[in-house]
Parts: structure tokens; sequence; C-alpha cells
């Protein structure tokens, strides 16, 4: 598959996730957004005002993140980020579930969690995608199908590879596994230690309908002409 720049863009959110990332590292990051036609930015729930004020004049989506990056939030905490971050702006949701209860086939505790932030959303005057982080370096495939199941019943949007934070990364695989676990009509969001082109179409042919990175310029600027 080859890709054009602007094509590859369209499905990018460009990420900025780190505990230590400045407002001037957000102006930046929307700048290229823009730049570059980024589908969104995905940044920290603290900067989702500054981010939606910056791209209020650009059709650059906001995406955020809740429970992040482990997962071990109460799921009253994530109902209510997720309240705030959709009063604060943001248009998408990255939410990551209790990884230990999915492990523990605590299934009840997981659809609830996810259930809680769905409604969250719901609530919002704009349609609000949701998205479930499976971190799937530190599952195994049947954990993973599980969480696949527990999302689509929940109502998410997408299912998810990863926070960026664990071991481990996307890999084309856990794409397919996540693709075939969901079926052709829910997104596929793959995401942690894509760097270039080649991956990134990679992931792309294997079943994703988005990419997540902090490496989107890069990406692009690597792309064939």
């Amino acid at each position: 598959m080859r890709m054009t720049r602007s094509q590859l863009a369209a499905l990018i959110d460009h990420t900025q996730l780190g505990p230590d990332v400045s407002r001037a590292q957000i102006r930046r990051l929307c700048e290229e957004a823009v730049q570059y036609g980024f589908y969104a930015v995905c940044v920290n729930p603290c900067h989702v005002s500054l981010a939606k004020g910056l791209l209020k004049d650009s059709v650059v989506k906001v995406t955020t993140v809740v429970g992040f990056p482990h997962g071990a939030n109460v799921p009253a905490a994530k109902a209510f980020e997720a309240k705030q971050a959709i009063a604060d702006g943001a248009d998408e949701l990255d939410m990551v579930p209790n990884i230990a209860a999915l492990k523990e086939s605590d299934e009840g505790y997981v659809l609830s969690e996810i259930q809680a932030v769905r409604e969250a959303a719901r609530m919002s005057t704009q349609p609000v995608v949701l998205k479930v982080i499976l971190e799937t370096a530190l599952l195994n495939d049947e954990q993973k199908i599980a969480g696949c199941k527990l999302a689509k019943a929940a109502g998410a949007d997408f299912v998810k590879t990863s926070t960026g934070f664990a071991a481990g990364g996307a890999t084309v695989e856990d794409v397919r596994l996540l693709r075939a676990a969901v079926g052709p009509r829910m997104g596929v969001k793959a995401s942690g230690g894509i760097r270039d082109y080649a991956t990134a179409v990679a992931m792309i042919e294997a079943g994703a309908t988005r990419i997540g990175t902090s490496s989107g310029v890069q990406i692009l600027e690597g792309a064939p002409s």
C-alpha cells in the first residue's frame, strides 16, 4: 500500500502526553496539526481547553485521555474526568480500563467502567468518540479479545493498542487480532512506538483506522513524495 502524505495525515492523532509537556509544546503541536493536516491532537486533560482554543478555526479535533496511563482510577473518577474533558472541549476520549481487572477476568467491572465513561460522553450536546486502550503488551490474546468484546458491548467507537507507557507498543499482529475481534465497523487505533512511514502504513494494512504517535511530522517527512 502506498499512501500520500495527506491521506496518512488524515489518520493521525498528533500526540503529546508526557508528564512535563509545556504550554509552548502544546501550541507547537497544534500549529503542526494544522500545517500537516493531522486528524487530531491528543493531549493531557489539563491542556484540552488550550488546544481547543488554538484549534477553534480549524477542522482538527481535540483528543484527551481518561484514567491515563495505568487505568487504576475508580470508575466514578473516570466518569468525572470524562465529563470535565468534554466541558473543556474534548471531541474524543481515549480511556484506559482497569487492566488488572481484565487480566483477572472481572468482565463485569471492566464493562461497567467503560459504560460509565460512555454514558458521560453521551451527555454531550455533540457526538464524542470513545476509544478503549487495551494496553496489549500486558495482555495475552484471550484477554485482548475479551477486552475488545467488552469495549464493543459498552458502545465504544474504537479499541486502541497502547498508552505508550508500557514495555511495548503497537504490533502488526495485535492490530490484526483487534480488527478480527471487533469486526469491520468499529475503529482500531494503533499507538505506541510508531515512528516511521513504513510502520504506520503496515498498521493500516493490518486494519488500523487511526494512528496515535508523537512522531507524526517525522512520519510524513519520510513518506514518498
